[in-house]
């Protein structure tokens, strides 16, 4: 196995990760939590990093899908009042733009959100994030462009919000397939 220290430089490596993380699960504490979380195990598995399978921010990468997997699965529903979190004018316009981003990105596909995250929270260029996830650089330049086309319709053209407590139960005739 060929290895070097992939903790060598970890400042711009913490700030990737951490982006990649705040994308995901929101900024804040949480997020912070999360990065620990992810250095924490790549200090324990650092010895398991290898140069062929690509650059330490791949492996790093890689940890933080799994730690932020991990906190999105045994993290509580909550809901967000818009008059909790906002304060004033200018704010509760800023958090309202960011709750509907929030909102529209919960509605895209795994991957869509996954490649977002990676492209604009870990701040990887289309060539990084193929080689990371052992795909073509015009597939993820592709598949980049229509997550956005998708999150830029979403933005534009909300769904309609169902009451609380109401249910959609799908049928064969709804599925995209």
């Amino acid at each position: 196995m060929s290895r070097r220290d992939p903790l060598a430089d970890p400042e711009p490596l913490i700030r990737q990760v951490y982006g990649y993380i705040a994308y995901r699960i929101g900024p804040g504490p949480d997020a912070d939590d999360v990065t620990s979380e992810t250095f924490e195990r790549a200090v324990k598995y650092r010895s398991s990093y290898d140069t062929r399978k690509g650059p330490p921010i791949a492996w790093l990468i890689a940890i933080a899908r799994r730690c932020a997997n991990d906190w999105l699965a045994r993290r509580p529903p909550t809901a967000v009042e818009l008059d909790e979190v906002a304060g004033g004018g200018e704010l509760a316009e800023e958090v309202a733009r960011r709750l509907d981003l929030d909102s529209a990105v919960a509605l895209l596909s795994e991957r869509d959100r996954g490649l977002i995250a990676l492209r604009f929270g870990a701040d990887l260029s289309a060539r990084q994030i193929a080689e990371l996830l052992g795909e073509r650089t015009n597939t993820i330049e592709v598949a980049l462009s229509r997550a956005l086309d998708r999150l830029r319709e979403l933005l534009e053209n909300p769904p309609p919000v169902r009451p609380a407590g109401e249910t959609h139960q799908r049928s064969i005739r709804d599925s995209p397939v």
